[in-house]
This record gives C-alpha cells, sequence and structure tokens, in this order.
C-alpha cells in the first residue's frame, strides 16, 4: 500500500456545472497549498479536458466518481482514469471485494512505472446518518458500517478510504497510518453546515486522525478563497 504522501492534505472541491467556474476558483488557489477534487457535475459537464486544464495549472486532481458496478465495468473506469493522470481515484466500498481488487489491479496494469493513483474506497456518506443506514436497510450503527467497509477495503488492498472525521482515529488505530482516511465534511467553526450531518473543524479532524480534508464551499465561496485556505492550513500545522 502508498504510504500517506508528501504535499498539501486540503482537497478543495471544486462544485461547480461548468469549467469556467471551477477554473476561476482554481486560478485563485496555489497548487502548493492544496490538491482539487473534480465530482460528477462538473465531470460530466467539463470532461477529461478539464482534468488537463487543471494539471496545466499544476494542481493534483482527485477524481471523485465513486465507481460501483461490476468488477470489469469498474476496472476498465479505473484505467480510464489513470490514463488521465489524475492523482487520486475512488470507488464504493459497498461493491465489495472482488470489483475494489479489480480496480486496484485495473491501476497497477495501466501505470508501470511511476507512483499510479491511489484508490480509496468511499465506506459512509458524510450526509448520511443512522436513520438514513436504517432506511437502506442496514443495521449497523454508523462507525460499525464505517469500519466494517474499511476492513474489507484493506484486505482488497486499496490507499485508503473516504470516511467521516468521527471514524477516522478508530480506523487509524485498526488499519495503520498508512491507510489514508480522506474525510469530507470539514468546516471551519465558523462556517454553514450545509447539506452535511457529521461535520468537524480542519484542526479536530487531523487530531482525530484525518489524512486528508476535503473541503468544499468554506473555500470556493469566500471573498477571498487563497487567504481562507491559508488558514486552514495554519490550523492544520498547528493541530499536526
Amino acid at each position: 500500500m502508498s504510504q500517506i504522501s508528501s504535499g498539501p492534505r486540503v482537497i478543495v472541491a471544486l462544485d461547480y456545472p461548468d469549467a469556467d467556474a471551477a477554473l476561476a476558483v482554481a486560478s485563485r488557489l496555489n497548487p502548493s497549498q492544496c490538491r482539487l477534487k473534480v465530482g460528477f457535475e462538473l465531470f460530466v459537464s467539463a470532461g477529461p479536458a478539464l482534468i488537463e486544464r487543471l494539471h496545466a495549472l499544476d494542481f493534483q486532481v482527485f477524481l471523485d466518481l465513486k465507481f460501483h458496478d461490476i468488477p470489469n465495468t469498474v476496472a476498465g473506469a479505473c484505467r480510464a482514469a489513470a490514463r488521465l493522470g489524475v492523482w487520486m481515484v475512488n470507488v464504493h466500498a459497498a461493491g465489495g471485494r472482488p470489483m475494489m481488487a479489480a480496480a486496484r489491479e485495473a491501476l497497477e496494469s495501466v501505470v508501470t512505472t511511476g507512483q499510479r493513483p491511489l484508490l480509496i474506497a468511499v465506506t459512509v456518506l458524510t450526509s448520511m446518518d443512522e436513520a438514513d443506514l436504517a432506511g437502506c436497510g442496514v443495521n449497523r450503527t454508523v462507525p460499525e458500517q464505517a469500519h466494517y467497509l474499511a476492513a474489507l477495503t484493506h484486505a482488497a488492498g486499496l490507499d485508503g478510504v473516504v470516511c467521516s472525521a468521527h471514524e477516522a482515529g478508530a480506523l487509524k488505530s485498526a488499519f495503520g497510518e498508512p491507510f489514508l482516511r480522506v474525510t469530507p465534511g470539514i468546516r471551519p467553526a465558523d462556517a454553514a453546515l450545509g447539506d452535511q450531518k457529521r461535520v468537524m473543524t480542519p484542526g479536530e479532524a487531523i487530531c482525530l486522525g484525518s489524512s486528508h480534508l476535503v473541503i468544499g464551499r468554506p473555500v470556493t465561496q469566500a471573498h477571498d478563497p487563497a487567504a481562507v485556505l491559508t488558514a486552514i492550513n495554519q490550523e492544520i500545522a498547528a493541530a499536526a
């Protein structure tokens, strides 16, 4: 498994409907201070060309498409992501160990020299609580479900998981420091919760065991995104 990579621990979520809006924000940020996340809406709108443009600005990109399908289909999608040169890609752990193993093998088959894209798996979305899990037929608590799926991910040989900061410490203890804990739902103390239910400040998340923090609107909708990002990185440095 990959060690926690050097470089910024903040991943700024470019949750925009088109390339122009995303690039306008990216141009105001420093690639030495953050990586960027491209999700469903933006990738469907702007496609691989946007990834190339973000790379041209020297940003590393987390392609957040949460692949979840039969193993062969997910493997093909991961091969395509690797050819784009992204830094990280993810799948849903609920797709099962064979699917995750196929994804990892696909990435390894494409990148024969150098570092392949990191591969992580989503455990429990930070927008979900235990009532939501129960509505999906899952009778475990959120921490129990996150640990169960993280164990499955670890066994499949992936680099880490997407989880809430509330579960990060337990997963770090269970699976070790190199197993990444990428945590959305991060909000500075004075920021609105938005659609997240299980949230934490950047400093709290780092102290509890998050390896990387996904932060969107508190940075991208700020009057001065670069200043907010600098403050967040200072909070992380103080907490580390």
